[in-house]
């Protein structure tokens, strides 16, 4: 079967930035659901019409992955708008009641990425943003979609490799 929207294609990669420098790899084949809100598009692109057993190396431009890095998007916040265990890395869907920035985006996803005793650091960029992207993928299978995969757009299990650093849509997954 060639690879058409709507279908589901199982996938391996390698994912580094534009020196080179590792950043993921998808070992264990996962499925994708094409056409939908799985992939990238240059990814669906570079797929579109392939097989199993296809093999492709891609140099994605951050506005073709996860867009240019945005300072606007970098606030400073009160450290007492925070939980006791507040930690780097940790994750909110918009800002906590109380911001001195509230003309940041309400539905984006902010992590923490410093925190100091007065304040925290909030960053709305996505984390691979402003990083031309290198990627080495194998079509490992290609299968129709179901009824739910294509109502959904979407496999809905865990999908690892690239999709671990997205932002959760999910707002139980944030902490």
């Amino acid at each position: 079967m060639n690879i058409t929207a709507p279908c589901v294609v199982t996938l391996t990669w390698t994912l580094s930035d534009a020196q080179n420098a590792p950043i993921d790899e998808l070992a264990e084949p996962t499925d994708f659901f094409f056409g939908g809100d799985d992939l990238l598009p240059k990814v669906e692109e570079a797929l579109d019409g392939q097989a199993a057993g296809h093999d492709v190396q891609l140099q994605i431009e951050p506005e073709h992955a996860f867009g240019e890095y945005r300072s606007d998007l970098v606030c400073f916040e009160d450290r007492k708008l925070f939980p006791d265990g507040v930690e780097v890395g940790m994750q909110f869907e918009g800002l906590p009641d109380g911001a001195a920035t509230p003309d940041m985006p309400e539905d984006t996803v902010y992590t923490v990425t410093e925190i100091y005793p007065e304040h925290v650091v909030l960053d709305g960029n996505h984390p691979l943003a402003g990083m031309a992207l290198r990627m080495h993928i194998t079509v490992r299978g290609v299968r129709a979609a179901t009824a739910e995969e294509i109502e959904a757009r979407s496999v809905q299990d865990d999908a690892a490799g690239l999709l671990q650093v997205l932002p959760p849509k999910d707002k139980s997954q944030l902490h």
